[in-house]
């Protein structure tokens, strides 16, 4: 029987992180700040000062996720470790796990049997307490709003208008909607509210698009947290807020430092929802990564209509990253679901399902190739009931676009699974046929952003709203938003808004439902569809299978 993913993280031998940052990355004890013995924070100061040629990037993303599961983060962790493997010095960079998945349906995101990060219980619980900070980051933010209006609200809050919820890092759906300041005058006016989950917070998404302290502090004093009567916007700088949210911020900023199961450097750092946000790791990580190697592999949330699209029109355009070539991690059983086979059936060989789903991945490749400006390749995760004649209809599929198929199998035997891979991403990488292109321009109209992304990535054939959010598009334009990109919140599993249209569907409408600015990280959100800010636990959650011994040894984790 194949050991789970926390008995081979729990068997691996550990170097001590100041240890592995000196001898593979020349970061000198001074520039680190232990967790104990294997997680530290790497210092701005010196990160500021290290002026060598930036590494290569490499963005790993991946076709439409499906209930069968595609595997990119642990993709990104195997390809890491075979590029170190081949003789390139190599950081990986991904985003913290929230705790809501972790104990809901996912169970973890530190990667998966030979190819995860380490020590991932750690990784996978509280971590360096950064999503605790931000947590109470955000929820200051809010306290002060309601102690504002207790006190008088001489900034003439409208009750009715407040925007800015509060926060919690679990899945709670009794918290989605509440009233609050009930049991008398002393506790201040009874309004509606709500929770949302830490990484849906725009302190999330702040802390993730910041280039600095002082541009966080500034980012986190545009945010708007409510309106007057007359519609007027409040900020959190008329609450005086940026500078107390800021300081309870001073060593989350700080990237993260941990290690793979091949002792190989890992940055992880920040994990904003990649549906309502923009799902990648902090610049601040990414830019750190590639000071420090000579490639940096990391990731997009969901699949490349989704996370690779707001990597490249939000994460680039904010910051000046480019990605040198992008990896379209897809797997046999999830092509076979965009088929239409059941999840109980993906194990079976089924040439007809295979071509019938393979139109979402030539989609993906299209995207990336044409929309996005990047060469890629395609890692296809093995799987042991993937069988040679499905293997050989996906190469003739990809061999006509002129794009490689790369089996990948890190999960079963870690980097030297994966070293195909490498080489295969290192040779597009220094090909420089790399010209990243966004798939709308600054000064589109941001109706005209949002059409551009339906048409030109999800196949859409327009796009539609009622009148009522075509009135707040205008006004958001009118006042001045209108440069802001667009961060479209929709579900992840297909390129419509209907999750049930699996494959690659066309001349479908994307209706926006709703609009939200988020001032301070300076994106306009569309949201089409049912987008859930609190998820809700499952009927089993993954939580009742995690357990801890009398000797602190934690079990259930995966």
């Amino acid at each position: 029987m194949h050991p789970s993913d926390i008995e081979i993280a729990q068997a691996a031998t550990l170097k001590p992180v100041m240890q592995m940052a000196h001898e593979r990355l020349g970061i000198p004890a001074q520039a680190l700040e232990p967790y104990g013995h294997y997680k530290a924070k790497i210092d701005l100061a010196w990160l500021n000062q290290q002026t060598g040629p930036n590494g290569k990037l490499v963005l790993v993303t991946a076709i439409s996720p499906t209930p069968a599961g595609e595997g990119k983060t642990t993709t990104v962790v195997g390809l890491g470790d075979a590029l170190n493997r081949i003789g390139k010095r190599t950081v990986i960079a991904l985003r913290e796990p929230s705790l809501g998945p972790v104990f809901g349906m996912k169970g973890g995101a530190a990667g998966g049997g030979y190819a995860q990060v380490v020590p991932m219980e750690d990784i996978n619980l509280h971590f360096t307490g950064d999503f605790n900070a931000i947590a109470l980051a955000h929820n200051l933010l809010a306290a002060l709003i309601d102690n504002h209006i207790h006190h008088g609200n001489a900034l003439r809050f409208d009750l009715r208008r407040i925007v800015w919820r509060r926060v919690m890092d679990m899945n709670d759906r009794a918290l989605r909607s509440t009233v609050i300041s009930l049991g008398g005058a002393s506790n201040g006016f009874p309004r509606e509210d709500g929770f949302d989950i830490v990484v849906a917070s725009e302190v999330m998404a702040i802390f993730c698009l910041a280039t600095s302290r002082r541009d966080l502090k500034e980012r986190l004093g545009k945010i708007i947290v409510g309106y007057t009567r007359d519609l007027t916007p409040i900020r959190a700088s008329d609450l005086q807020a940026q500078g107390a949210m800021a300081a309870l911020l001073k060593d989350a900023i700080k990237p993260n430092l941990v290690q793979t199961l091949e002792n190989n450097p890992a940055i992880i750092h920040g994990g904003p929802f990649a549906n309502i946000a923009h799902g990648c790791n902090t610049v601040t990580a990414t830019q750190a990564a590639l000071k420090l190697g000579d490639y940096v592999v990391t990731e997009a949330g969901f699949g490349a209509d989704l996370g690779a699209e707001k990597f490249i029109d939000i994460k680039c355009r904010k910051s000046g990253l480019r990605p040198d070539v992008a990896v379209i991690v897809a797997t046999l059983r999830a092509l076979k679901y965009h088929g239409g086979v059941d999840v109980k059936d993906l194990g079976m060989a089924n040439l007809v399902a295979l071509e019938k789903g393979l139109p979402n991945l030539e989609r993906h490749v299209e995207n990336i190739r044409h929309r996005y400006g990047l060469p890629c390749v395609v890692a296809l995760n093995h799987f042991t009931a993937d069988t040679e004649p499905e293997l050989a209809l996906l190469r003739r599929h990809m061999d006509r676009q002129g794009v490689p198929v790369v089996v990948a199998r890190h999960w079963a035997e870690g980097s030297a699974g994966t070293v195909e891979l490498a080489h295969a991403v290192v040779k597009l990488a220094e090909s420089g046929t790399a010209n990243m292109r966004y798939v709308y321009q600054d000064e589109d109209s941001l109706w005209d952003k949002m059409k551009s992304i339906a048409t030109r990535i999800y196949g859409a054939a327009d796009i539609s709203a009622d009148t009522a959010v075509r009135a707040k598009i205008a006004k958001l334009q009118q006042d001045g938003f209108g440069h802001y990109p667009v961060c479209v919140a929709k579900t992840q599993y297909s390129f419509s808004t209907d999750a049930k249209l699996r494959g690659a569907p066309v001349g479908h409408m994307v209706n926006i439902r709703e609009v939200r600015l988020a001032a301070g990280a300076e994106f306009v959100v569309m949201i089409c569809g049912d987008i859930m800010t609190m998820p809700g636990l499952p009927k089993e959650p993954a939580s009742a299978r995690i357990d801890i011994d009398d000797d602190g040894k934690i079990s259930g984790l995966f």
